[in-house]
Protein backbone atom coordinates (compact mmCIF):
# COMPACT_ATOMS: atom_id res chain seq x y z
CA UNK A 1 0.00 0.00 0.00
CA UNK A 2 1.31 3.33 -1.30
CA UNK A 3 0.60 7.02 -1.02
CA UNK A 4 -1.18 8.24 -3.77
CA UNK A 5 -3.08 11.72 -4.75
CA UNK A 6 -6.91 12.20 -4.95
CA UNK A 7 -6.88 14.17 -8.06
CA UNK A 8 -7.74 11.00 -10.47
CA UNK A 9 -9.03 9.35 -7.38
CA UNK A 10 -12.48 6.90 -6.86
CA UNK A 11 -15.32 7.12 -5.03
CA UNK A 12 -15.48 4.10 -3.20
CA UNK A 13 -17.65 2.75 -0.79
CA UNK A 14 -17.25 -0.11 1.71
CA UNK A 15 -19.56 -2.43 3.36
CA UNK A 16 -18.96 -3.77 6.50
CA UNK A 17 -16.12 -2.74 8.80
CA UNK A 18 -14.55 -5.85 9.77
CA UNK A 19 -10.86 -6.57 9.45
CA UNK A 20 -11.27 -6.54 5.57
CA UNK A 21 -13.14 -3.72 5.09
CA UNK A 22 -10.47 -1.76 7.34
CA UNK A 23 -7.63 -2.49 5.60
CA UNK A 24 -9.21 -2.12 2.13
CA UNK A 25 -10.56 1.07 2.99
CA UNK A 26 -7.36 1.79 4.10
CA UNK A 27 -5.37 0.55 1.13
CA UNK A 28 -7.58 2.83 -0.95
CA UNK A 29 -7.09 6.08 0.80
CA UNK A 30 -2.84 5.13 0.37
CA UNK A 31 -3.96 5.13 -3.34
CA UNK A 32 -5.34 8.34 -3.69
CA UNK A 33 -9.49 7.16 -3.67
CA UNK A 34 -12.09 8.77 -1.05
CA UNK A 35 -13.29 6.00 1.15
CA UNK A 36 -16.96 6.20 2.29
CA UNK A 37 -17.30 2.83 4.87
CA UNK A 38 -20.97 1.67 6.17
CA UNK A 39 -21.39 -0.07 9.04
CA UNK A 40 -25.11 -1.30 10.35
CA UNK A 41 -23.09 -0.91 14.03
CA UNK A 42 -20.04 0.70 15.84
CA UNK A 43 -16.43 0.92 14.00
CA UNK A 44 -15.41 -1.35 15.02
CA UNK A 45 -18.39 -3.97 15.84
CA UNK A 46 -17.80 -5.87 18.47
CA UNK A 47 -20.58 -8.23 16.51
CA UNK A 48 -18.27 -8.75 13.26
CA UNK A 49 -16.55 -12.20 13.06
CA UNK A 50 -13.44 -10.54 12.97
CA UNK A 51 -13.64 -8.99 16.85
CA UNK A 52 -11.91 -11.31 18.97
CA UNK A 53 -8.62 -10.77 21.14
CA UNK A 54 -6.16 -12.49 18.78
CA UNK A 55 -5.44 -14.69 15.57
CA UNK A 56 -2.65 -17.05 15.14
CA UNK A 57 -0.58 -15.85 12.30
CA UNK A 58 2.13 -19.23 11.16
CA UNK A 59 3.59 -19.56 7.81
CA UNK A 60 4.23 -23.40 7.41
CA UNK A 61 2.17 -25.65 5.50
CA UNK A 62 3.98 -29.20 5.48
CA UNK A 63 4.53 -30.42 1.95
CA UNK A 64 4.02 -26.98 0.22
CA UNK A 65 7.20 -25.16 0.56
CA UNK A 66 5.46 -22.38 -1.99
CA UNK A 67 2.00 -21.53 0.13
CA UNK A 68 4.92 -21.43 3.00
CA UNK A 69 6.68 -18.49 1.82
CA UNK A 70 3.47 -17.19 0.89
CA UNK A 71 2.85 -16.98 4.13
CA UNK A 72 5.64 -15.91 4.82
CA UNK A 73 4.94 -13.04 3.01
CA UNK A 74 2.23 -12.23 5.39
CA UNK A 75 3.98 -11.35 8.02
CA UNK A 76 5.96 -8.78 6.52
CA UNK A 77 3.13 -7.31 5.38
CA UNK A 78 1.61 -7.36 8.98
CA UNK A 79 4.34 -5.50 10.21
CA UNK A 80 4.15 -3.20 8.02
CA UNK A 81 0.74 -2.60 9.04
CA UNK A 82 1.89 -2.53 12.74
CA UNK A 83 4.39 0.25 11.60
CA UNK A 84 1.21 2.08 9.83
CA UNK A 85 -1.53 1.80 12.64
CA UNK A 86 0.66 2.10 15.42
CA UNK A 87 3.63 5.22 14.53
CA UNK A 88 2.20 7.35 16.99
CA UNK A 89 1.72 4.88 19.71
CA UNK A 90 5.11 4.08 20.68
CA UNK A 91 4.84 0.55 22.27
CA UNK A 92 1.90 -0.65 20.59
CA UNK A 93 2.85 -3.67 19.26
CA UNK A 94 -0.28 -5.03 17.41
CA UNK A 95 1.55 -8.31 15.89
CA UNK A 96 3.34 -10.24 19.05
CA UNK A 97 5.89 -13.01 17.70
CA UNK A 98 5.21 -15.31 20.41
CA UNK A 99 6.04 -18.47 17.95
CA UNK A 100 3.85 -20.40 16.77
CA UNK A 101 3.68 -24.49 17.29
CA UNK A 102 2.15 -26.82 14.94
CA UNK A 103 1.74 -30.75 16.55
CA UNK A 104 1.62 -33.88 13.73
CA UNK A 105 2.83 -37.33 13.82
CA UNK A 106 6.11 -37.83 14.64
CA UNK A 107 6.73 -39.29 11.22
CA UNK A 108 5.41 -35.84 9.20
CA UNK A 109 8.31 -33.76 11.00
CA UNK A 110 10.56 -34.50 9.46
CA UNK A 111 9.02 -33.50 5.78
CA UNK A 112 7.67 -30.13 7.45
CA UNK A 113 10.67 -28.83 8.77
CA UNK A 114 12.32 -29.76 4.82
CA UNK A 115 9.43 -27.36 3.68
CA UNK A 116 9.85 -24.39 6.41
CA UNK A 117 13.96 -25.02 5.07
CA UNK A 118 13.16 -24.65 1.53
CA UNK A 119 10.76 -21.62 2.24
CA UNK A 120 13.51 -19.78 3.93
CA UNK A 121 11.46 -20.05 6.78
CA UNK A 122 12.92 -20.35 10.23
CA UNK A 123 12.21 -23.49 11.87
CA UNK A 124 13.00 -25.95 15.03
CA UNK A 125 11.88 -29.34 16.26
CA UNK A 126 9.96 -29.31 19.59
CA UNK A 127 8.90 -31.71 21.92
CA UNK A 128 5.63 -32.12 23.41
CA UNK A 129 7.25 -32.81 26.72
CA UNK A 130 8.81 -29.10 26.92
CA UNK A 131 5.61 -27.92 27.19
CA UNK A 132 3.70 -29.54 29.72
CA UNK A 133 0.71 -26.92 29.79
CA UNK A 134 -0.69 -28.03 26.43
CA UNK A 135 -2.03 -31.35 25.97
CA UNK A 136 -0.86 -33.39 22.80
CA UNK A 137 -1.99 -36.43 20.74
CA UNK A 138 -0.76 -39.54 21.47
CA UNK A 139 2.72 -40.12 19.69
CA UNK A 140 2.77 -36.59 17.98
CA UNK A 141 5.79 -34.52 17.43
CA UNK A 142 5.92 -30.91 16.75
CA UNK A 143 7.67 -28.41 15.10
CA UNK A 144 7.95 -24.38 16.41
CA UNK A 145 7.93 -21.11 14.28
CA UNK A 146 9.88 -18.89 16.06
CA UNK A 147 9.23 -15.78 14.12
CA UNK A 148 5.22 -16.56 13.86
CA UNK A 149 2.79 -15.60 16.29
CA UNK A 150 -0.35 -13.65 17.95
CA UNK A 151 -2.50 -10.85 16.45
CA UNK A 152 -4.24 -9.11 18.82
CA UNK A 153 -7.71 -8.55 16.75
CA UNK A 154 -9.61 -6.30 18.52
CA UNK A 155 -6.84 -4.09 19.07
CA UNK A 156 -5.60 -3.96 15.15
CA UNK A 157 -9.58 -2.77 14.53
CA UNK A 158 -9.42 0.06 16.58
CA UNK A 159 -6.08 1.00 15.45
CA UNK A 160 -7.29 1.08 11.62
CA UNK A 161 -10.60 2.56 12.69
CA UNK A 162 -8.56 5.39 14.50
CA UNK A 163 -6.36 6.23 11.51
CA UNK A 164 -9.09 5.98 8.89
CA UNK A 165 -11.09 9.01 11.33
CA UNK A 166 -7.58 10.71 11.27
CA UNK A 167 -8.00 10.72 7.35
CA UNK A 168 -9.16 13.61 5.39
CA UNK A 169 -10.06 11.42 2.55
CA UNK A 170 -12.07 8.72 4.65
CA UNK A 171 -15.44 8.81 5.85
CA UNK A 172 -16.51 6.27 8.68
CA UNK A 173 -20.63 6.23 8.78
CA UNK A 174 -21.51 3.80 11.63
CA UNK A 175 -25.10 2.75 12.06
CA UNK A 176 -25.51 2.33 8.55
CA UNK A 177 -26.90 -0.88 7.57
CA UNK A 178 -27.06 -2.08 4.04
CA UNK A 179 -30.24 -3.94 3.14
CA UNK A 180 -29.07 -4.45 -0.93
CA UNK A 181 -26.21 -4.20 -3.40
CA UNK A 182 -27.15 -3.51 -6.68
CA UNK A 183 -24.11 -5.27 -8.88
CA UNK A 184 -25.04 -3.39 -12.32
CA UNK A 185 -25.62 0.43 -10.84
CA UNK A 186 -23.06 0.47 -7.89
CA UNK A 187 -25.63 2.08 -5.49
CA UNK A 188 -26.02 0.60 -2.00
CA UNK A 189 -29.63 0.91 -0.73
CA UNK A 190 -29.66 1.12 3.26
CA UNK A 191 -31.98 0.34 5.64
CA UNK A 192 -33.01 4.08 6.59
CA UNK A 193 -34.26 4.42 2.64
CA UNK A 194 -31.15 6.16 1.64
CA UNK A 195 -28.75 4.67 -1.22
CA UNK A 196 -25.10 5.60 -1.55
CA UNK A 197 -23.25 5.65 -4.53
CA UNK A 198 -19.78 4.84 -5.30
CA UNK A 199 -17.58 4.53 -8.49
CA UNK A 200 -16.46 1.04 -7.06
CA UNK A 201 -18.23 -0.62 -4.48
CA UNK A 202 -16.28 -3.51 -2.14
CA UNK A 203 -18.69 -5.45 -0.08
CA UNK A 204 -16.33 -7.09 3.00
CA UNK A 205 -19.49 -8.13 4.83
CA UNK A 206 -18.72 -11.64 5.89
CA UNK A 207 -21.51 -13.77 6.12
CA UNK A 208 -23.77 -11.15 5.62
CA UNK A 209 -22.57 -10.76 2.01
CA UNK A 210 -24.90 -13.26 0.53
CA UNK A 211 -27.76 -10.73 1.72
CA UNK A 212 -26.58 -8.16 0.01
CA UNK A 213 -25.05 -9.64 -3.62
CA UNK A 214 -25.59 -12.80 -5.05
CA UNK A 215 -22.40 -14.51 -3.97
CA UNK A 216 -23.62 -17.96 -1.57
CA UNK A 217 -21.85 -18.58 1.54
CA UNK A 218 -21.65 -21.08 3.93
CA UNK A 219 -21.57 -20.33 7.83
CA UNK A 220 -19.68 -21.89 10.06
CA UNK A 221 -20.35 -21.75 13.67
CA UNK A 222 -17.14 -22.17 16.20
CA UNK A 223 -17.14 -22.25 19.81
CA UNK A 224 -14.44 -20.81 21.83
CA UNK A 225 -13.90 -20.89 25.46
CA UNK A 226 -11.41 -18.25 27.34
CA UNK A 227 -9.90 -19.32 30.55
CA UNK A 228 -8.18 -17.60 33.20
CA UNK A 229 -5.07 -19.57 34.05
CA UNK A 230 -4.31 -19.94 38.03
CA UNK A 231 -2.17 -17.28 38.67
CA UNK A 232 0.76 -19.18 39.43
CA UNK A 233 0.88 -20.45 35.50
CA UNK A 234 0.07 -17.13 34.15
CA UNK A 235 3.78 -16.40 33.83
CA UNK A 236 4.58 -19.76 32.21
CA UNK A 237 1.35 -19.24 29.57
CA UNK A 238 2.78 -15.50 28.64
CA UNK A 239 6.18 -17.71 27.55
CA UNK A 240 3.94 -20.15 25.13
CA UNK A 241 3.55 -20.50 21.87
CA UNK A 242 0.59 -20.60 20.25
CA UNK A 243 -0.57 -23.57 19.09
CA UNK A 244 -2.37 -26.18 16.85
CA UNK A 245 -2.83 -29.70 15.96
CA UNK A 246 -3.09 -30.47 19.69
CA UNK A 247 -5.26 -31.97 22.32
CA UNK A 248 -6.18 -35.52 22.31
CA UNK A 249 -7.57 -36.14 18.70
CA UNK A 250 -5.29 -33.40 17.26
CA UNK A 251 -8.22 -31.44 16.34
CA UNK A 252 -7.40 -28.68 18.75
CA UNK A 253 -5.99 -24.80 18.78
CA UNK A 254 -5.24 -22.20 21.34
CA UNK A 255 -3.90 -18.76 22.08
CA UNK A 256 -2.25 -17.44 25.00
CA UNK A 257 -2.99 -15.16 27.22
CA UNK A 258 0.17 -12.64 25.60
CA UNK A 259 -0.29 -8.75 26.52
CA UNK A 260 -3.46 -9.40 29.02
CA UNK A 261 -5.51 -11.44 27.06
CA UNK A 262 -7.36 -14.82 28.00
CA UNK A 263 -5.87 -18.05 27.32
CA UNK A 264 -8.79 -19.16 23.86
CA UNK A 265 -9.05 -22.67 23.34
CA UNK A 266 -11.24 -24.54 20.42
CA UNK A 267 -11.56 -26.95 18.41
CA UNK A 268 -12.38 -28.38 14.81
CA UNK A 269 -14.64 -31.16 16.92
CA UNK A 270 -16.82 -27.69 17.91
CA UNK A 271 -16.95 -26.60 14.61
CA UNK A 272 -20.80 -27.16 12.45
CA UNK A 273 -22.33 -25.17 9.22
CA UNK A 274 -25.71 -23.48 10.12
CA UNK A 275 -28.24 -22.27 8.21
CA UNK A 276 -27.67 -18.86 9.42
CA UNK A 277 -26.18 -16.53 12.05
CA UNK A 278 -29.80 -16.61 13.98
CA UNK A 279 -29.80 -20.54 13.88
CA UNK A 280 -30.47 -22.13 17.22
CA UNK A 281 -28.00 -24.67 18.39
CA UNK A 282 -29.09 -28.12 18.63
CA UNK A 283 -28.70 -28.50 22.34
CA UNK A 284 -25.30 -29.76 22.26
CA UNK A 285 -22.87 -28.64 25.09
CA UNK A 286 -20.35 -27.50 22.80
CA UNK A 287 -18.22 -25.50 25.57
CA UNK A 288 -18.40 -28.58 27.40
CA UNK A 289 -17.15 -30.33 24.17
CA UNK A 290 -14.03 -28.07 24.15
CA UNK A 291 -13.25 -28.21 27.34
CA UNK A 292 -13.10 -32.05 27.04
CA UNK A 293 -10.86 -32.11 24.30
CA UNK A 294 -7.72 -32.47 26.01
CA UNK A 295 -5.91 -28.84 24.95
CA UNK A 296 -4.63 -27.82 28.08
CA UNK A 297 -3.33 -29.75 31.08
CA UNK A 298 -5.68 -29.91 34.43
CA UNK A 299 -7.85 -27.93 32.58
CA UNK A 300 -9.84 -28.38 35.84
CA UNK A 301 -7.61 -25.89 37.60
CA UNK A 302 -8.78 -22.66 35.24
CA UNK A 303 -11.42 -20.49 35.26
CA UNK A 304 -13.62 -20.39 32.29
CA UNK A 305 -14.29 -16.57 32.23
CA UNK A 306 -15.98 -16.70 28.56
CA UNK A 307 -17.67 -18.37 25.96
CA UNK A 308 -18.42 -17.50 23.29
CA UNK A 309 -19.78 -19.02 19.48
CA UNK A 310 -18.44 -17.21 16.80
CA UNK A 311 -19.28 -17.33 13.03
CA UNK A 312 -17.36 -17.16 9.46
CA UNK A 313 -18.05 -17.93 6.35
CA UNK A 314 -16.79 -19.84 3.38
CA UNK A 315 -18.01 -19.91 -0.69
CA UNK A 316 -17.98 -22.56 -2.63
CA UNK A 317 -15.36 -21.89 -4.55
CA UNK A 318 -13.01 -21.46 -2.01
CA UNK A 319 -11.67 -17.70 -3.03
CA UNK A 320 -10.39 -16.31 0.18
CA UNK A 321 -9.73 -12.68 -1.68
CA UNK A 322 -12.48 -10.07 -3.64
CA UNK A 323 -14.44 -11.58 -6.30
CA UNK A 324 -16.04 -9.19 -8.99
CA UNK A 325 -19.67 -10.04 -8.97
CA UNK A 326 -20.62 -6.60 -10.87
CA UNK A 327 -19.27 -3.96 -13.36
CA UNK A 328 -18.23 -1.70 -10.06
CA UNK A 329 -19.06 -3.92 -7.65
CA UNK A 330 -16.16 -6.54 -5.38
CA UNK A 331 -17.23 -8.98 -2.59
CA UNK A 332 -15.14 -10.71 -0.20
CA UNK A 333 -17.30 -13.53 2.35
CA UNK A 334 -14.12 -14.82 3.50
CA UNK A 335 -14.43 -14.34 7.08
CA UNK A 336 -12.96 -15.84 10.67
CA UNK A 337 -9.64 -16.98 11.59
CA UNK A 338 -8.11 -17.07 7.92
CA UNK A 339 -10.05 -14.47 6.47
CA UNK A 340 -8.27 -12.30 9.34
CA UNK A 341 -5.30 -13.34 8.39
CA UNK A 342 -5.31 -12.55 4.50
CA UNK A 343 -6.97 -10.14 4.84
CA UNK A 344 -4.31 -7.90 3.94
CA UNK A 345 -3.71 -9.78 0.61
CA UNK A 346 -7.40 -9.33 -0.23
CA UNK A 347 -6.84 -5.41 0.10
CA UNK A 348 -3.63 -5.11 -1.96
CA UNK A 349 -5.01 -6.99 -5.15
CA UNK A 350 -8.33 -5.70 -4.95
CA UNK A 351 -6.57 -1.87 -4.81
CA UNK A 352 -4.33 -3.05 -7.40
CA UNK A 353 -7.24 -4.16 -9.47
CA UNK A 354 -9.26 -0.57 -8.89
CA UNK A 355 -5.78 0.73 -10.60
CA UNK A 356 -6.57 -1.11 -13.67
CA UNK A 357 -10.15 -0.07 -13.40
CA UNK A 358 -9.37 3.18 -13.22
CA UNK A 359 -6.77 3.17 -15.88
CA UNK A 360 -9.53 1.37 -18.15
CA UNK A 361 -11.84 4.36 -17.47
CA UNK A 362 -9.22 6.47 -18.66
CA UNK A 363 -8.45 4.76 -21.28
Amino acid sequence: MTAGTRQDGLRVVVVGGGITGLLTAIGCVLAGHHVVLLERGPVPHPGATSFDQHRALRALVAGDPAATRRNADLHRRWRALDSLLCDHLPGACLYRRVGVLTAMPAGEVGEAVATAEAAGVPIRVATPASLPLIGFPAGAGAVLEPHAGTLLADRVLHAAARWLRHHPEAELRPGREAVDVDADTGRVHLADGISEHGDVVLVAAGPWSSALVDRPVTVHRQTMVYLRPPAELAHAWAATPTAGGIGADGRAWLLPSVAGTLLKISTDAARREVRGLSTPDDGTNWAGRVLSAGIVSEVDRYDVARVRHCHYATTSGGETGFVRVGPAVWARAASGGDGFRTAPLAADAVVAELARHTVRAAA
